[in-house]
């Protein structure tokens, strides 16, 4: 065995014993807080995932990671609620549903922003869009158990919480 190979094994089973813990961390959160080099991260999760250790999911543009035994649909909705606008909306509608208006008020976002979090949050089958017979829209969560089941999992990143609360600022800036 050669003097690299422990530290090797070592470095992924760090890598995997880290995805576990933190089911739907990204790509580059996981470099971040495993203080890799992106290529070592790669190469690591690439093999992990060959492995069936781990599975890869895109969502939003963004490869999240996640333990195998995590179900396609919960690991959908834990992706999303990494970002904190997604999941301040959808703590919001833990309440009940709500207008659009209403909610954007409480997460403190501009309309457009909530919508382009809303589009994810419809895609994936979490929140739903009714519309009332005059063709108002209120927002409902799909599955309210299944949703706070996911919130209570994950936390938002601080670099995924620093982009939201630029956003926030930006919307505020053009009101």
């Amino acid at each position: 065995m050669t003097g690299g190979a422990p530290a090797e094994g070592s470095t992924r089973e760090r890598v995997a014993d880290y995805v576990v813990a933190h089911p739907g961390i990204h790509f580059n959160e996981l470099v971040r807080r495993l203080d890799l080099a992106p290529g070592q991260a790669q190469y690591h999760l690439r093999r992990l995932v060959r492995a069936d250790r781990v599975v890869d999911e895109e969502v939003s543009g963004r490869t999240h990671y996640f333990a195998p035994d995590v179900d396609p649909l919960e690991r959908r909705r834990i992706a999303l609620f990494r970002r904190e606008t997604a999941r301040d909306t959808v703590v919001e509608l833990l309440d009940g549903p709500a207008r659009p208006a209403a909610v954007a008020d409480a997460v403190g976002v501009a309309r457009s922003t909530l919508e382009h979090h809303l589009d994810g949050l419809v895609a994936a089958g979490v929140v739903e869009k009714r519309r009332d017979a005059r063709g108002r829209v209120t927002l409902a969560l799909v599955d309210p158990e299944a949703t706070a089941r996911s919130l209570s999992r994950i936390e938002p990143s601080v670099p995924d919480r620093l982009l939201d609360r630029f956003t926030r600022l930006v919307d505020a800036l053009l009101e």
